[in-house]
């Protein structure tokens, strides 16, 4: 009986890979060959975005960094690893580090990082209203800015 479930298992794995890839191996005998120009075009795409990410990194990277000095939370540079300054964030705010768990479901997220700048704009003696302006779409990017070189 359990090879015959093994074979079953087998077969279904074997079959869901089957349809999976053939819609693909059609699509790609579909597609004609990309022009130079559009090559090219997708590449200079790709390379304004990287440099945009890039840059917003860096000044992510730099507020959460000042923010930590100013606030006397130790190890600082964690701002510049990607899931540490998830660490960096909520030891400034106080929080336990198991939130990081929750920054990893999809709407939870959201709500956790607004709780969260919240509580940094409190430590930084702001009013803790400037986390909410998070969801605000521009005005998000001014928040850590502002609490990171504002007096």
């Amino acid at each position: 009986m359990k090879a015959r479930a093994s074979m079953l298992v087998l077969l279904g794995l074997v079959l869901a890979l089957i349809a999976v890839l053939m819609p693909a191996v059609a699509f790609a005998q579909s597609q004609e060959e990309p022009s130079g120009a559009q090559t090219l075009l997708a590449g200079g795409m790709l390379l304004v975005i990287a440099v945009i990410g890039l840059a917003f990194y860096v000044y992510l990277s730099l507020a959460l960094m000042t923010i930590a000095n100013k606030t006397h939370t130790e190890n600082a540079w964690l701002a510049w690893i990607p899931i540490g300054n998830l660490v960096l964030l909520l030891s400034v705010a106080k929080k336990p580090i198991w939130w990081i768990l929750l920054f990893l479901i999809p709407l939870v997220s959201i709500v956790m990082a607004i709780i969260v700048w919240m509580a940094v704009a409190e430590a930084r003696g702001k009013p803790n209203w400037w986390g909410i302006l998070l969801i605000i779409p521009l005005v998000g990017l001014v928040v850590p800015g502002y609490l990171a070189w504002s007096d």
